[in-house]
């Protein structure tokens, strides 16, 4: 896959670097041939808000043949884009290729109108100037990122790696995002939904450590069992009512849904990874049928288990070792849609 990254003076090494690092490491790690191009406007080197010279840079032909265009940032002060740099988005789009805005970097993907009459999201500091500048989006201030399948943003800084990690994921699967966020020393998984951030107080490092992130590892090697609030609260010897208010301290959201998170999280491993039928999938991930499974999959993915089988089945990549058993606590629940074209 051909990866190509805008770049302009004044950007923060963080922004340039987050696609360059997780799409790199795709590479690095041996599941597939990615290569990643950076390019500015005219093709002339650039300076970084910390003062480094990026050199190694192509012009906007880079663009041309890119499967995934991405915009990591756009300057603080949001000028429009350019009429050249609409005309690329645009032409990325029509032929089949994936856009992405990551963080202000939505503001030029707006700019070509590709989210006329669609949701985005950006840095929530700046979600009212979006609004403002692109009128006929429907501005998510909350979501984490949004992806269209053609088009997809994010919102600030460091949700830019969970965006990059969904990219992998929808493409490789969940082993090779998985894998590639393991090098990387970063969360696997946070869905788009989730809120950018949290207005209650940060948890005590003790906590995480104690009854509310045992019962959630145990959880994670229970989930072919009923897991209602009550069984979940007896594990650790809790009200019912305590628990839950607890938890949601802990996660930001309830228990039924980040179980119902961690069991679509199952799900999709299970189909990218085995031949089980669908029915053994509901039933190893705790779906009381195939057809409350089958729901519950369209509703978050947009593609129903069997197609979303079919599409990694088709996908070509080198699966790494097995992870260590302790599984993520996925920590962050929600959901996005996902289209595969």
């Amino acid at each position: 896959m051909r990866i190509t990254i805008h770049a302009f003076d004044g950007m923060t090494m963080f922004h340039l670097s987050t696609p360059l690092a997780v799409f790199g490491e795709v590479t690095r790690s041996g599941l597939a041939e990615w290569e990643t191009t950076v390019f500015s406007d005219d093709g002339e080197p650039i300076h970084t808000a910390e003062g480094l010279q990026v050199a190694e840079i192509r012009g906007p032909e880079a663009a041309d043949d890119a499967d995934l265009l991405v915009f990591p940032s756009w300057p603080i002060d949001l000028p429009p884009a350019e009429q050249p740099l609409i005309d690329m988005v645009r032409a990325t789009q029509q032929r089949g290729a994936t856009v992405a805005g990551l963080c202000l970097g939505t503001f030029p993907v707006a700019h070509s109108g590709l989210l006329d009459g669609r949701t985005a999201v950006t840095h929530w500091l700046q979600a009212e100037a979006l609004m403002h500048q692109a009128p006929n989006v429907d501005v998510r201030p909350g979501a984490l990122y949004i992806d269209h399948g053609d088009v997809l943003t994010s919102a600030g800084t460091a949700s830019a790696l969970d965006a990059c990690l969904h990219l992998v994921r929808s493409r490789l699967g969940a082993e090779a995002a998985t894998a590639v966020a393991r090098r990387l020393v970063i969360a696997p998984h946070r869905d788009g939904g989730q809120a950018q951030y949290i207005q209650r107080p940060v948890v005590d490092e003790a906590d995480a450590q104690g009854p509310i992130g045992e019962v959630m590892d145990w959880a994670l090697h229970h989930l072919d069992q009923p897991l209602t609030i009550e069984t979940l609260a007896e594990q650790v010897q809790m009200s019912p009512r305590n628990f839950s208010r607890r938890f949601r301290e802990y996660t930001g959201v309830s228990p039924a849904k980040w179980v119902l998170a961690r069991r679509l999280d199952e799900s999709r491993r299970l189909l990218e990874t085995t031949e089980l039928p669908i029915s053994e999938v509901a039933t190893a991930c705790g779906f009381s049928s195939p057809v409350t499974f089958r729901q519950n999959f369209v509703t978050a993915y947009d593609t129903t288990p069997t197609a979303y089988r079919q599409h990694f089945s088709d996908v070509e990549c080198t699966r790494l070792p097995e992870p260590p058993e302790k599984r993520d606590t996925g920590l962050l629940g929600g959901s996005v849609a996902v289209s595969f074209r």
